[in-house]
């Protein structure tokens, strides 16, 4: 089995995680996918775990980081307001900057993992 390091950042709301790496790749589903329930279900996750997600990102920060539009004839659907893609991207450069930084000690780390 292959040795790694896993570092996950979260930034909480009071008692809600208001953004994470899960909630991150939430987003780049909806992106993908337009809407909140084809992306929960392209993450494996249900209906209502994905809109509970986007509910505590909507009310933990300053602006909604979704916007839904109700079904009707065409259908409804959601984007990532230009707030979440904001929020999105530096959430990312935070990650890929967290990486780099622990990269010596982490791979010090791993080579003295057993096996």
């Amino acid at each position: 089995m292959a040795k790694s390091v896993s570092i996950k950042i979260r930034f909480h709301n009071n008692d809600i995680v208001a953004i994470g790496p899960g909630k991150a790749d939430l987003l780049e589903a909806i992106e993908t996918h337009g809407s909140i329930s084809a992306a929960g279900r392209a993450m494996g996750m249900s209906y209502k775990r994905s809109w509970d997600l986007v509910n505590a990102m909507n009310t933990s920060f300053k602006h909604p980081l979704v916007h839904t539009s109700k079904g009707g004839s065409h259908g409804g659907g959601a984007t990532v307001t230009t707030f979440g893609q904001e929020i999105l991207q530096h959430y990312r450069q935070l990650e890929q900057k967290v990486h780099a930084s622990i990269e010596a000690e982490a791979a010090a780390i791993t080579a003295l993992l057993d096996r």
